[in-house]
């Protein structure tokens, strides 16, 4: 039987081409290269738009439903429903963005040999190679999730999961790109692998399941509790990495529910714990997690935030890369914008949409309600970027859930905002935020100046944890003793509480 003929993929613009044997999925292809499928290339969303400029890419019923006929004659298409049936010149929706890693200096005790430390999130991953006897980084590496093409967030990966059966494949899928990335950072930084003594892996609890082999079905539905988000060990053997079996494997443990290790990392990196006043730490994505707390009493929760703050679901939505508009501010009576990377805008990322919603209401183009002034169905920011009516509301429902969701948390310690000391705002969103802007459209209700943005903490945290000696390794118990998980949707003034909360407040 003949090979398939080859044709080439030329992708703008970043220059790539591509040889792909004819009949190909588009997908396979292009996920290497940063596009994401936020619906798992089910064709639901229109997330993984390319611009056909030469060649042919065939339409089906998927594509017809979700495009425009302006859109369908530009020459649009959904690459998870595309095949390679011709030579192609595209260019990609999507741009590959900077992920956040940590380099800041942590107190270390030294040991013998190497260590890597893993922040497994559901769209990045980081990990990073270090001399356990002189604290160096030696190598970093950076990767989209390759568990994505099977759907952007986590309820449709554990969708995938349970209704196809097919945990395995995810399962297998992560460890092959971690064990990958392991050996990576190995060969740049020409160290022997018989060196790696231990890897320290964090993550939200359903990575924490997925990679640790343990079955997702309880987080699919109400009460949304697991039994089995401890410390995990593993052996190279069970993963399938080629590495000693000397080498010591841990995922750390969640702290409840949908909070994982990764905010007890964040924990252990902001040192929340050992203080005596009141600080927050807030993870803001899809999933919006916040522990609440200090020194001997510590609350967390989860909340399904949606993809606003990522610029995911925003019709002209993107992640924090170049062309993005990531900064906006009202003056003269207008937008005034920056980009990233010096570029012509191709669209919005999460920190932008705050604050041009900010700016809106700054100059009377949002209501206090969302609706946008005269009833219009859009607001130009920077041609030909504008944001909708639906991307306000798409916002409100996200800062809506954070807000209640502290709310909740401060009544329940019997707190008030006077009462906290610092707002630890981690991630990469929390790295671009304007603090003043979120507090304009009510995301949080705290003084700016409370406000810090304090980046990658967990992976800052799961390096903290491989310096941790092996008698201690569980000495994060000590502050899961004093976790309390607090279950929103078991709230009977939640619902209330958030309805509230997606209104404007009148004032910054």
């Amino acid at each position: 039987m003949s090979e398939p003929e080859k044709r080439t993929v030329t992708v703008k613009p970043i220059g790539a081409v591509i040889r792909a044997p004819e009949g190909a999925l588009l997908r396979d292809i292009l996920f290497e290269y940063g596009v994401e499928f936020p619906c798992g290339g089910q064709g639901r969303c229109r997330g993984c738009r390319v611009q056909v400029q030469e060649g042919r890419a065939a339409l089906n019923a998927a594509q017809t439903e979700r495009l425009s006929a302006a859109e369908i004659e530009s020459g649009w298409r959904l690459a998870c429903q595309c095949r390679v049936e011709d030579d192609l010149v595209i260019e990609i929706r999507q741009w590959d963005a900077a992920i956040l890693a940590d380099e800041t200096a942590v107190p270390f005790t030294p040991q013998e040999g190497l260590g890597v430390a893993v922040d497994l999130g559901t769209t990045t991953l980081v990990a990073q190679l270090l001399d356990l006897q002189t604290g160096y980084t030696l190598a970093v590496r950076t990767a989209l999730n390759a568990q994505a093409r099977y759907g952007a967030d986590v309820m449709s990966r554990i969708q995938f999961a349970v209704t196809d059966s097919s945990q395995h494949v995810l399962e297998q899928t992560i460890r092959v790109q971690i064990g990958s990335l392991i050996h990576q950072l190995l060969e740049a930084a020409r160290q022997d692998p018989g060196r790696l003594r231990r890897v320290t892996l964090v993550g939200n609890t359903v990575m924490h399941h997925l990679f640790s082999g343990i079955d997702v079905t309880p987080l699919s539905a109400v009460p949304f509790e697991t039994e089995h988000g401890g410390l995990q060990t593993l052996s190279p053997q069970q993963l399938g990495w080629p590495l000693s079996n000397d080498t010591i494997v841990h995922f750390l443990p969640t702290m409840g529910s949908f909070v994982g290790s990764d905010l007890l990392a964040g924990v252990i990196a902001t040192r929340m714990f050992e203080s005596e006043n009141i600080s927050v730490l807030v993870d803001l994505g899809t999933n919006g997690e916040i522990v609440l707390g200090g020194r001997d009493r510590i609350l967390c929760a989860s909340t399904a935030a949606g993809p606003a703050f990522e610029g995911a679901r925003i019709s002209m939505g993107m992640r924090a890369s170049t062309g993005a508009i990531w900064k906006v501010m009202a003056a003269d009576g207008e937008f005034a914008c920056e980009v990233l990377g010096n570029a012509e805008p191709r669209g919005i990322c999460g920190s932008g949409l705050v604050d041009a919603v900010a700016a809106g209401l700054e100059l009377g183009r949002i209501g206090l309600t969302g609706r946008l002034s005269g009833g219009a169905p859009s607001l130009d920011i920077a041609p030909p970027v504008n944001i909708t009516q639906t991307d306000v509301r798409q916002l409100q429902l996200a800062k809506g859930a954070i807000a209640a969701a502290l709310r909740i948390l401060l009544r329940k310690w019997r707190a008030t905002p006077d009462d906290v000391s610092v707002i630890h705002l981690a991630g990469a969103f929390g790295n671009y935020v304007d603090r003043a802007s979120a507090r304009r459209i009510g995301l949080f209700d705290f003084p700016p100046d409370k406000v810090q943005a304090v980046g990658n903490t967990a992976l800052r945290g799961a390096r903290l944890a491989l310096f941790t000696p092996e008698e201690e390794e569980r000495s994060g118990d000590a502050i899961l003793r004093v976790v309390e998980h607090v279950a929103l949707h078991a709230d009977p003034d939640f619902q209330d509480i958030y309805v509230e909360e997606m209104g404007f407040p009148s004032c910054g």
